[in-house]
């Protein structure tokens, strides 16, 4: 209804564009899909491999584009006006969005929507880049929990309903789901260095969202004051963000 001929999403061997491209893949088909792998020099060799993987088995497109020298440029261009501060999560947002610039130009020159890939645990606190990896036209896991994701991911492995577009069997790879989640901005990073378990996380903001709870009660299943009290914070000053991702 738009016009698009297909889509097109980062692959970053994450399990979120791991099941973001399958699912695309089984609604579109592998020749509606086109993937981009934009690996920085923090893209540790695992990721590289298993967005390879994901491809491979989905059968869809596949483009590497580094961003190392958009990161350089940047940082020259900004060098002067940064002086005397500490690299923090300024330029990891400039990683994100470098990838969404060249993203949206692809989108522009082939006339492909742009899906993002974010999950609604990513959504809820904002651990999101507002016009890098939120970018896009449509998000397929927007209301979708990170726990889910791991969920669907090995139905998704184990299950091919009639009626899908894509193959059977092991579409997204195993290490893609057994590795600890990462956003791959800096050295050894990984989601846990700023949020609680997923496990953890989620029992909260489906409390806090869909139960409307309250802080005394969802302690009460567990939780600790200052973890509930610090998410529920991070939920509150992220509508902003939220009221601009895709649909």
């Amino acid at each position: 209804k738009n016009g698009f001929s297909g889509v097109i999403l980062g692959l970053s061997g994450g399990i979120d564009s791991a099941l973001s491209a399958a699912a695309a893949v089984d609604a579109l088909g592998p020749d509606a899909v086109h993937c981009v792998m934009m690996p920085s020099p923090y893209t540790s060799d695992d990721s590289l491999e298993d967005a390879a993987v994901c491809a491979g088995a989905l059968g869809l497109k596949y483009d590497t584009i580094g961003i190392q020298g958009a990161m350089q440029a940047f940082s020259g261009m900004l060098n002067d006006v940064f002086e005397g501060t500490q690299a923090d999560t300024t330029e990891e947002n400039i990683q994100a969005r470098a990838r969404a610039v060249i993203l949206m130009a692809l989108s522009n020159k082939l006339g492909l929507m742009l899906v993002t890939t974010g999950n609604k645990s990513e959504m809820s606190v904002g651990y999101a880049t507002l016009y890098g990896d939120m970018c896009g036209g449509f998000s397929v896991l927007k209301d979708v929990y990170k726990t889910v994701v791991f969920q669907l991911a090995n139905w998704r492995n184990q299950n091919r309903p009639d009626g899908l577009a894509g193959p059977a069997g092991r579409v997204i790879p195993e290490n893609t789901i057994t590795k600890p989640p990462s956003a791959e901005l800096r050295p050894d990073q990984t989601d846990q260095d700023s949020l609680p378990p997923y496990d953890v996380l989620d029992d909260i903001l489906a409390a806090l969202i869909e139960g409307e709870t309250s802080l005394e009660e969802i302690c009460a299943r567990g939780h600790d004051m200052d973890t509930v009290r610090r998410i529920r914070r991070l939920l509150f000053i992220a509508e902003y963000k939220r009221r601009q991702a895709p649909p």
